[in-house]
């Protein structure tokens, strides 16, 4: 591991940290977030290499399913990578491209990707800009920790740094705001929006059922026009 991915693990512990202990504050939308219908928002990221990659590119010939990620250390980002492997192959088959949207920076994005298998591209956010655009919240103790010992549901200083500690020995440090709720959104090749599914919990997985339709929806819709 490079020292430079190293020092990037250390800091992003750090905010974990420190977010852990401020607690949520993100819960209620300051204005109305993206829904369907709307024009999904565009922004230009690095991808897992660093090269930077509009988002656009992904909906640009066909349907895009984006995946706004929770953090690289949480249990449910690797069940969910799992299940995205079972699910990959039904989503591309229904005619769309699948992109993730990630806290960390290209080179912890690489790491993750190759740890846990995850089968398309992650773009990287770590400043958060595209989670808020679309209207991402953060989510209650209630909502994170709602399976863990009661000390988290109140955000216990020493139980944080007691978790930090044993994750690290796994080789599983969890990162970043752990309070951002993941969310996953269908966007047509003309930019619309067309299913939105904002997580109300953790391990909150969608039915990729409904992905599938809507991707088809898409495709059909966009036929009409």
């Amino acid at each position: 591991m490079s020292s430079n991915l190293e020092s990037q693990i250390k800091s992003a512990e750090q905010e974990w940290m420190e977010h852990y202990k401020q607690g949520p504050t993100r819960l209620r939308w300051t204005e109305i977030p993206p829904q369907v219908g709307d024009t999904a928002p565009d922004f230009e990221m690095l991808d897992s290499s660093g090269a930077s990659v509009r988002l656009s590119d992904f909906w640009r010939e066909q349907p895009a399913l984006i995946l706004f990620w929770r953090q690289f250390g949480c249990g449910c980002g690797m069940d969910r990578a799992q299940r995205l492997q079972n699910e990959y192959t039904d989503y591309v088959s229904a005619g769309a491209k699948i992109v993730v949207i990630g806290q960390g920076e290209p080179e912890r994005a690489a790491l993750y990707a190759q740890k846990y298998g995850v089968p398309c591209p992650i773009l990287c956010d770590p400043e958060e800009l595209a989670y808020r655009k679309y209207g991402c919240l953060e989510g209650k103790p209630s909502q994170i920790f709602f399976d863990a010992p009661e000390e988290f549901l109140l955000c216990d200083y020493d139980a944080g740094v007691k978790l930090a500690q044993t994750r690290r020995e796994a080789d599983r440090p969890i990162v970043d705001n752990p309070w951002l709720m993941p969310s996953e959104f269908v966007v047509d090749r003309s930019g619309i929006i067309r299913l939105t599914y904002r997580w109300q919990y953790c391990e909150d997985f969608p039915n990729p059922l409904v992905h599938i339709a809507a991707i088809k929806e898409a495709i059909a819709e966009n036929g009409k026009a």
